[in-house]
């Protein structure tokens, strides 16, 4: 099946090479299960592909064409799949954890999920680790007949351990390469169940015995590989999400499973993969984001002095904030933490083109304060003058932002991806956050000092009409 999913993969024109791994390394790093296939993929350069051909249309094509009984595909980039594998055991974009007592349970229940989030819109492959399945060879030491020919329990495991599973008893050195010396019976005589009741002992009086007269040896069925976490046995089931945001579509398989699936008392359901860096990463936004609009809002407030204009330029981010929103709904990108870091940046330079654009504002309001008794048109002038101010420097700041972040979304290199989705908030913003500053932050102003204006005016006039009173 290996091969066979090989050449399928070779008949893709931009498919440079192949390598696929079945079964893991004995090591505990390396969590994979015994069924799990690793395929590495190297691409030819990208100027040899096919025209209008991209990383996403060619995993849709690898996708249809891979389409062998029995296996599920599950395509992620190699370092990110060696990272997720070591941090949580999962490669796929989300991994469902069954936490239970007895393996038999815990296997009929993930067949349940894998059955349930099938179902779900979007989910292209869910796959339930087989817990049963595995062939073992038991050997049950009989102890009284072991005591006969005076060996012990330890004697014939001895035994047993050196003679079926070998034993390194030297090592030899070739140059500068060194390999072991392990010392084991034939394989002829230990290939059957059979053969291996006919190993022969020698105890301790010098008599040779058979390994079937003092124990019963043969097979038992269970489970291929044991996992565990928090010293509770678990079962694993491996979903993988194209075309959705993680969380809508781990929302949505929550309630697929929480409706299909009944769950026995002492047995626990878990979500993981990169869903559960997404939730440790929302609960820590959560914190993140209030805390910056706070400190931002301080800021403001010690800049200007006052509660209504520190109000106003908070009032203005939302908005400033929305050319984000559309580019990344143009560029069919999901809000995503890195995202999120994007408009994070985004409000800060909006909230520095608000509060520009009302010193500007404010200066050239004092100027003609300081004239004297003012009018309507006074302030209006007064506005246009430090709003045309801040066109040249605003269209500078947003030329260079724009300059810097577009090679970025246009880039297909290592990490494209990620930094995409952090500089197309940028991008967008740069094209509503100018536009709010010159035209609407002013506006504001201009109602807001309008009252101003003529209360003031209304107190010199009843001052004036006093005094000529008075004479």
């Amino acid at each position: 099946m290996l091969q066979q999913t090989d050449r399928l993969i070779k008949t893709v024109p931009e498919v440079q090479t192949v390598f696929g791994k079945a079964g893991r390394a004995e090591s505990a790093t390396d969590p994979a299960p015994l069924e799990m296939f690793e395929t590495t993929i190297q691409f030819k350069p990208r100027d040899q592909w096919r025209a209008g051909m991209t990383t996403a249309k060619l995993v849709e094509e690898l996708d249809r064409i891979v389409k062998v009984p029995g296996l599920s595909n599950v395509w992620v980039p190699p370092i990110r799949n060696r990272i997720d594998m070591l941090a949580t055991g999962v490669k796929s974009p989300v991994g469902i954890k069954v936490a239970g007592a007895d393996l038999a349970v815990i296997d009929r229940i993930t067949g349940e999920i894998e059955g349930a989030v099938r179902n779900v819109a979007d989910v292209s492959s869910a796959l339930a680790e087989r817990l049963n399945g595995g062939r073992y060879i038991d050997v049950k030491i009989d102890r009284d007949a072991a005591a006969r020919f005076g060996m012990n329990i330890a004697d014939v495991q001895s035994v047993v351990s050196a003679a079926i599973g070998g034993e390194t008893i030297g090592e030899t050195v070739e140059g500068r390469q060194r390999f072991p010396i392990n010392l084991r019976y034939p394989r002829e005589l230990r290939d059957s169940v059979e053969g291996l009741r006919q190993l022969s002992l020698l105890t301790e009086r010098g008599a040779q015995i058979r390994l079937g007269d003092v124990a019963t040896i043969g097979i038992s069925d269970g489970p291929p590989m044991i996992k565990s976490e928090n010293a509770r046995l678990t079962g694993w089931v491996y979903v993988d999400i194209r075309g959705r945001d993680l969380r809508s579509a781990v929302v949505a398989m929550q309630r697929a499973v929480a409706a299909g699936v009944k769950l026995p008392a002492e047995y626990a359901i878990s979500w993981s993969g990169q869903f559960e860096y997404l939730e440790r990463a929302s609960a820590r936004l959560q914190l993140v984001v209030p805390a910056t609009l706070l400190i931002i809002f301080i800021l403001l407030y010690l800049t200007f002095g006052r509660l209504d204009d520190a109000a106003l330029i908070m009032a203005t981010l939302p908005f400033a904030l929305a050319g984000g929103v559309w580019l990344l709904w143009l560029l069919g990108h999901n809000l995503s933490i890195a995202s999120g870091v994007g408009f994070i940046a985004l409000a800060g330079v909006a909230a520095e083109f608000g509060v520009i654009m009302l010193l500007y504002l404010q200066n050239a309001w004092q100027a003609r304060l300081a004239g004297g008794r003012i009018s309507e048109a006074d302030l209006q002038a007064a506005i246009i003058e430090g709003a045309v101010l801040r066109v040249r420097p605003k269209a500078m700041t947003v030329a260079v932002i724009v300059a810097g972040l577009v090679p970025i979304l246009v880039g297909a290199g290592i990490g494209s991806e990620l930094m995409q989705r952090i500089a197309a908030p940028m991008v967008g913003g740069m094209i509503t956050a100018p536009l709010l500053s010159l035209f609407v932050v002013p506006v504001v102003f201009l109602m807001r000092r309008r009252r101003q204006v003529r209360s003031r005016n209304l107190t010199e006039t009843n001052a004036h009409s006093c005094v000529h009173a008075g004479k």
